[in-house]
């Protein structure tokens, strides 16, 4: 008589079992597909942080960001993608919250000072970046603060921390582009064009880095394209700015004939060389 209320509670036990067993496996799928989405978040992410367009990244982030507000790698890419999407007003307070989410670290200070570069309010990047820990040395720091004692004219500061910040990095063309620029403004121009060419044999596609040393040869008077490497559209736009150079110098022949030399190298029609040659030959036939 027992038989069937044993095999009666055995059954229900089965079917708890299984019951447990259902729920566990449900639990099991639902953290599976979790951390699938994780995945898939996180690989999203990086896309709109590099390749995607930096405007598609800020709706994408902005959205995520509003479900989520304590995400701060969220608000980072939001941040970020302001950044490289140019709007420096919206980037700087949108760095400047990043700063005071759980988990902020001292380089989220260091980019909303860089931020606030961009956007013009030195005096307050100033004071963020003095706020950074001293021991925080990154090649990020150094070169935001080189820039800053060059907007102030701290020119022993500024030549210090340039060349810490090209200690720092194994990409250092960019921080010597500025570092000669900051020459350049100085009237220094022979240092300025050594770190000129030191950019370009560190990135010999730098363009900006061959007109800025093309700038400073020019301030020096002199006349002749550098050896360095150069398409012909290069060369051409190079030989203009030297034309505007020598122009400047007083020196109005010399520079009418490199722009001559600019508007017949370059590979199609040079309307800013033909425009300058044009305003010349025309001032001098009024004169």
């Amino acid at each position: 008589m027992r038989h069937p209320i044993f095999l009666s509670a055995w059954a229900a036990g089965l079917i708890a079992l299984a019951g447990c067993a259902d729920k566990d496996a449900d639990e099991t799928v639902e953290r599976a597909f979790q951390d699938v989405n994780v995945v898939d978040e996180s690989n999203l992410s990086d896309v709109m942080l590099t390749v995607a367009d930096p405007n598609e990244a800020v709706d994408y982030f902005a959205r995520s960001s509003k479900q989520q507000p304590d995400r701060i790698d969220l608000q980072r890419g939001l941040a970020s993608s302001l950044v490289r999407a140019k709007r420096f007003p919206e980037a700087a307070p949108a760095w400047g919250k990043v700063t005071k989410m759980k988990g902020a670290t001292p380089d989220d200070s260091i980019e909303y000072a860089d931020a606030l570069i961009r956007a013009g309010d030195w005096q307050k990047a100033e004071a963020v970046l003095d706020a950074v820990p001293p021991t925080h040395e990154t090649f990020n720091r150094y070169r935001l603060e080189a820039m800053l004692a060059d907007s102030n004219e701290e020119w022993s500061k500024s030549d210090s921390f340039y060349e810490t910040a090209v200690g720092l990095t194994t990409k250092p063309a960019g921080v010597l582009n500025n570092w000669g620029y900051s020459k350049l403004t100085r009237g220094d121009y022979t240092d300025a064009e050594r770190l000129f060419g030191e950019a370009i044999r560190q990135d010999p596609t730098l363009f900006t880095a061959k007109n800025n040393l093309i700038l400073a040869r020019g301030a020096q008077r002199e006349y002749v394209l550098p050896v360095i490497p150069m398409d012909q559209t290069e060369r051409a736009q190079l030989l203009h700015t030297l034309a505007l150079s020598a122009i400047k110098q007083g020196d109005v022949e010399t520079g009418k004939s490199l722009l001559r030399d600019a508007i017949d190298t370059h590979p199609q029609h040079f309307e800013a060389a033909v425009r300058s040659l044009r305003a010349l030959d025309g001032g001098a036939a009024a004169g």
